[in-house]
C-alpha cells in the first residue's frame, strides 16, 4: 500500500507544522510510507527548505510553487487549464486534486492547513482512514433550516456558527437520531483553539485580529456525526480526508484572483457541492474527530471582511442553485456536470456579484474537461471507450 494517500498542504509560512503530523503518525504506529506530501506554495517561498524538511523526515513528497505548477501543466499538455488554479489563494489546493487525479495510485487525499497541529490523543491519519471505512450506526443531524451547524454539540454554551454558515439559517431547531452509515466519502475533523469563523462573526465577538475571542475546547465536541440527506453543512479544508472519486465534484473555486474580488468561500462552496453530490450518490460526509489545534495567526479582521463581503449574499443562495441540479446523476462526474451547468447557465442578476456564479460554473466546466484530458493520458483505453 505504498503511497496510496496524497496529503495536500497549502503553505506560505508554517510548513514545519508537518513535522508534528509525522511525529503523531510515528507515535501511533501509522506507516508513513503510505503518504506522499504535496506542499503547494508560492515563488517567494523557500522551496529548498521545504524539500529539505521532507527529506529530513524521510517522507515522500514534492513542492510546487507557481513556476513549478506552470511547468507541470505544460509537461502534461494541460497549459490551456492553468487558469483553474488562482494566484495567491488558498484555493490552490485544487492543484493537489489535479495531481492526485494524474496519479491513480492515490486512492485517498488529505487536506491539512499550515496553521494547525494534531491532537496527540488521536492517530491523525489513522482516524481519518477509519472514518472513511466506517460502517455502522452513527448520530445523524438535521435542522428545520436545512443547515447543520458543525459546532451544534455545544452551541448553547458558546453560540458559535462557523465560516460559511448562512445567516438566514441561524436560530435553527436541531434534531438528532441514530441511523446506519455505509458509504463515507469524506471525513471532516474539527478544531480546538481558534474557531473557523467569518469576519462578521469575529467582529461581533469583539476581535479585531481575525481570531475571535471565544475559543473552542475538546469538551465542545462529543463525537462524530453525519448530516441527513437534503441537509447542508459547512466544510472546512484545514483537517479533511476524502475519497479519490469525489474530485470531479470537489473543485475549489477560483477565489481571490477574480474581477469581483470574491474570496474565502473556496472550501465552503466546494463542501456544498460535495454534500449535494454525496446525497445523490448515497454517500456520507462524516464530521467530528480527529480534532486539530487551529493556531490562526493574527491579522486584521477587516482584511478578511473585505475578502468576504463580495460573496456574502451569494453564500446565502449558492446551495439553493445546486440543490435543484443533478437528480438523475449516477456518477460523481455526472453530478458535477449538472451543478457546473446550473451555475454557468443561471440568471443570478438579482444578487450582488451574481455573475461570479456564472464565472465559477464556467471554470468548473473547464475543471471537468481538464480531468477528462488527464484521464486520456493516464488511461487511454478507458478514455477511448468513453468517447465512443
Amino acid at each position: 500500500m505504498s503511497e496510496d494517500i496524497c496529503v495536500v498542504v497549502p503553505t506560505i509560512r508554517e510548513f514545519e507544522c508537518m513535522r508534528a503530523y509525522f511525529e503523531n503518525a510515528r507515535e501511533h504506529g501509522f506507516d508513513l510510507d503510505r503518504l506522499f506530501v504535496l506542499l503547494v506554495t508560492e515563488d517567494f517561498c523557500d522551496t529548498d527548505e521545504m524539500e529539505a524538511m521532507l527529506e529530513d523526515e524521510g517522507v515522500s513528497g514534492a513542492v510546487y510553487d507557481g513556476s513549478r505548477r506552470e511547468e507541470w501543466f505544460e509537461s502534461h499538455g494541460l497549459s490551456a487549464y492553468t487558469h483553474l488554479i488562482p494566484a495567491a489563494s488558498h484555493a490552490q489546493t485544487s492543484f493537489g486534486l489535479l495531481y492526485m487525479w494524474a496519479h491513480p495510485r492515490f486512492e485517498r487525499g488529505v487536506f491539512i492547513d499550515d496553521d494547525t497541529l494534531p491532537h496527540e490523543e488521536w492517530d491523525f491519519f489513522g482516524r481519518h482512514l477509519e472514518n472513511l471505512d466506517y460502517e455502522g450506526e452513527m448520530e445523524s443531524v438535521r435542522s428545520d433550516e436545512r443547515w447543520v451547524n458543525v459546532l451544534y454539540q455545544n452551541a448553547e454554551e458558546h453560540g458559535l456558527y462557523p465560516r460559511g454558515y448562512p445567516y438566514s439559517a441561524m436560530d435553527e431547531d436541531v434534531e438528532t437520531e441514530p441511523r446506519d452509515v455505509e458509504n463515507v466519502v469524506a471525513s471532516q475533523g474539527l478544531w480546538t483553539n481558534v474557531p473557523d469563523l467569518d469576519a462578521v462573526r469575529i467582529l461581533m465577538d469583539g476581535d479585531l485580529k481575525g481570531q475571535a475571542q471565544t475559543r473552542t475546547e475538546k469538551a465542545d465536541f462529543t463525537g462524530d456525526f453525519v448530516v441527513d440527506e437534503g441537509q447542508y453543512t459547512t466544510v472546512c479544508s484545514m483537517n479533511l480526508a476524502f475519497e479519490r472519486d469525489v474530485i470531479p465534484a470537489f473543485y475549489q473555486l477560483p477565489m481571490d484572483d477574480n474581477e469581483w474580488d470574491v474570496g474565502r468561500f473556496d472550501d465552503i462552496w466546494s463542501g456544498v457541492f460535495l454534500k449535494r453530490a454525496a446525497d445523490l450518490l448515497d454517500g456520507e460526509v462524516l464530521t467530528g474527530y480527529p480534532l486539530c489545534e487551529h493556531n490562526k495567526a493574527p491579522r486584521p479582521t477587516f482584511d478578511d471582511l473585505n475578502n468576504e463581503v463580495p460573496g456574502l449574499e451569494l453564500n446565502e443562495h449558492v446551495w439553493e442553485v445546486v440543490d435543484a441540479a443533478g437528480d438523475d446523476a449516477t456518477t460523481w462526474t455526472e453530478a458535477a456536470e449538472a451543478m457546473a451547468d446550473a451555475l454557468a447557465d443561471g440568471d443570478f442578476s438579482e444578487w450582488n456579484n451574481g455573475s461570479f456564479l456564472n464565472y465559477c460554473g464556467e471554470y468548473w466546466q473547464d475543471w471537468l474537461a481538464c480531468l477528462d484530458d488527464i484521464d486520456a493520458q493516464t488511461n487511454p483505453a478507458t478514455a477511448a471507450v468513453a468517447d465512443d
